[in-house]
């Protein structure tokens, strides 16, 4: 540190009556040792180079991406460590079961580096995209490891990290069979089954898109797994939550930019279970979800996006409200209908299925009431402006007033009556 000007002892001038020049060998020296003593508290020149590891792994993994989009094997499988033969062993099964998926875009953001010696441990995104479908990527959260060998980065651990999940092609080897709108892919399905997904596939997609007129890209990809586990893993869930689901969509919500991408994921078990109509109502209902996605969002409640859902697949039905609500009919005639329309609460999965269905077929009716009385294109309006509100508090409400002229009070009692009627 710098000793300040004016500091006792800092400078000594020459004493009364003595020439300056004449000065004690003693003072001298002081001079110069604290002269050196400043020089060796200036700050130093850096001289060890910055750490390059956040780098030298982001290189690692930009080649691993290249080898994936180049369908590379060998240098897909240079990356990792040599000495890791289980891993390496692993890896190559996995670009053989990716091989069907046809890609666009791979590519891994790194979002933190940690590094212990010549470990390091990263945490990154991956986001992909399939050509001709997705005009966004999906994002997945990965958690990696790498070893320095010989001054060179090898990959040593690639699994998902916190709140992601596992791929489809991390369960074997992906079929791909294309439909005119669809794109589906499967493991351990066989490719009649995926034939027949994808000629229900589209057909749901023009039925969803005269529910939903708007703009949206009208091709939908669908993942069959091999069973309920594997479902359950592709969404990083325990599978008794989706056991009787017979499917679900994935996405984020959003109203700005490009619609993130979506997937259907069919559970093989339940979907297996059901009629032709009833794989045809499912797929409609979850495609409707692919296409009203850019206008949900956090405002929207779940009775309006799965009540929407439903009536888009069942618009074109001739079958009875009773038929399709047997659930609700049976409870309005025992205890009439119910005081108010669903919570967000009453959807969740692993719920009691007969409470889940009344409050999907409640949900259902409400939209059906909307159209009737009001008309398609009103329902697809008040959908777009509930979901364009900042917020969910007072969204439904709004919407109410300035899309269909009335309150929520009035249009709870209009949809008790409509319950009443269409279920007597």
């Amino acid at each position: 540190m710098a000793v300040p000007y004016g500091t006792p002892g800092a400078r000594r001038g020459a004493a009364p009556g003595r020439p300056a020049a004449r000065r004690r060998p003693y003072t001298l020296l002081a001079l110069c040792l604290a002269l050196c003593a400043l020089a060796a508290c200036a700050p130093a020149a850096p001289r060890v180079a910055a750490d390059t590891t956040g780098q030298d792994v982001r290189r690692v993994l930009a080649r691993r991406a290249a080898a994936v989009l180049h369908r590379d094997r060998a240098a897909y499988l240079a990356v990792l460590d040599p000495r890791g033969s289980t891993l390496r062993a692993a890896q190559d099964t996995e670009f053989t079961d990716l091989a069907a998926v046809p890609l666009r875009s791979w590519r891994y953001d790194v979002t933190d580096v940690a590094l212990t010696g010549d470990t390091a441990t990263v945490r990154a995104v991956l986001r992909y995209r399939v050509t001709g479908y997705d005009t966004a990527p999906v994002s997945t959260p990965r958690f990696l490891e790498f070893g320095r060998r010989a001054g060179h980065w090898y990959l040593t651990l690639d699994r998902p990290g916190a709140g992601g999940a596992q791929q489809l092609w991390q369960q074997g080897r992906v079929e791909a069979v294309r439909g005119a709108r669809s794109l589906v892919l499967g493991v351990g399905q066989g490719t009649a089954r995926l034939r027949t997904v994808a000629a229900e596939a589209d057909r749901a997609v023009p039925a969803a898109g005269r529910a939903w007129p708007g703009r949206w890209e009208r091709r939908v990809v669908v993942y069959v797994p091999a069973s309920l586990d594997a479902m359950a893993a592709l969404l990083g869930r325990a599978p008794g939550a989706y056991r009787g689901i017979a499917a679900v969509t994935t996405g984020e919500t959003g109203g700005a930019g490009a619609a993130p991408a979506d997937r259907i994921i069919v559970n093989p078990d339940a979907y297996g279970t059901l009629s032709g109509f009833g794989q045809q109502v499912v797929l409609t209902h979850e495609t409707t979800h692919v296409a009203t996605r850019g206008a949900t969002t956090a405002a929207t409640p779940t009775w309006l996006s799965e009540g929407f859902a439903d009536w888009s697949a069942y618009r074109a039905s001739k079958r009875t409200a009773g038929a399709l609500a047997p659930e609700l009919r049976t409870s309005v005639r025992r205890d009439g209908p119910p005081r108010d329309l669903p919570a967000d609460g009453d959807f969740a999965f692993g719920s009691e299925p007969d409470a889940t269905a009344r409050a999907y077929e409640e949900s259902w009716l409400a939209c059906a009431l909307i159209a009737e009385r009001w008309g398609a294109d009103r329902l697809a309006a008040f959908y777009r402006v509930v979901g364009a509100h900042d917020g969910r508090a007072g969204a439904v409400a709004g919407a109410l007033h300035d899309v269909l002229g009335t309150t929520q009070a009035d249009f709870t009692r209009q949809w008790r009556a409509y319950l009443t009627r269409r279920l007597d």
